[in-house]
């Protein structure tokens, strides 16, 4: 424990001066990564996808508002840097924290749920790509309540058309539905894992839908492996 008396052994006063040295926003992404693996005790696999600082989509099964938090906290801390939530902005801005810690915290990518006639949804996430962020993204679209997440939407498929070097990792989150479960605001201690599978691949020509089967089929294939 450092003492803050300037006595310390090397290696505590190096310790010290390294939290010292962090901004508030990174001391806080720190705490809140501590916290989810305390609560949870997740930690990543990582199966035919080791955790390397390229840019990625991981695309996940989606049963709670603690989802992608789970993920960034089962990162590495360098992929943690280059990574970016995918977060509603309606929920993630309705109050100065949730704001504070989805912008500063995070760097989440804000999405409208409400779409408007002339806006494109996916254009906040190609402009993140674009400057060579990864994301964390719910093909589903919502949160699901049953074992097997509902069929994935177009978003993917676009996502894998406009930006073939980016790898796409599936991601199973398991558990985490009876921690954050929908309509709770306290997290309640439960083991959870995060598995991340091989990369999958939009092949030339392929049709959108059976992409998109085949991708939410890769995520469910994690569930029995992890």
């Amino acid at each position: 424990m450092c003492s803050g008396t300037g006595r310390e052994p090397p290696e505590c006063a190096a310790h010290c001066t390294s939290i010292a040295g962090m901004t508030l926003p990174e001391a806080a992404g720190l705490l809140l990564a501590g916290i989810a693996r305390l609560i949870t005790g997740a930690q990543g696999h990582w199966l035919g996808s080791p955790p390397k600082a390229e840019q990625r989509i991981y695309f996940a099964n989606h049963q709670s508002h603690f989802d992608w938090v789970l993920i960034w906290a089962a990162l590495p801390g360098d992929l943690r840097a280059v990574t970016r939530p995918i977060a509603a902005r309606d929920y993630w801005t309705s109050s100065k924290l949730k704001h504070w810690i989805t912008r500063e915290v995070f760097n989440a990518v804000y999405v409208s749920r409400q779409r408007v006639d002339d806006e494109d949804p996916l254009e906040p996430l190609m402009e993140a790509l674009r400057n060579g962020d990864s994301l964390v993204i719910f093909p589903e679209g919502t949160r699901g309540h049953q074992a097997e997440p509902a069929l994935f939407k177009a978003g993917l498929y676009h996502l894998a058309e406009a930006f073939p070097e980016v790898q796409l990792i599936p991601t199973w989150i398991d558990n985490v539905q009876r921690v954050m479960p929908k309509g709770e605001v306290v997290p309640v201690p439960i083991l959870c894992s995060v598995t991340f599978g091989a990369p999958l691949t939009l092949a030339p020509g392929e049709d959108k839908r059976v992409f998109l089967d085949r991708a939410r089929a890769a995520v469910i294939a994690l569930r029995e492996v992890h």
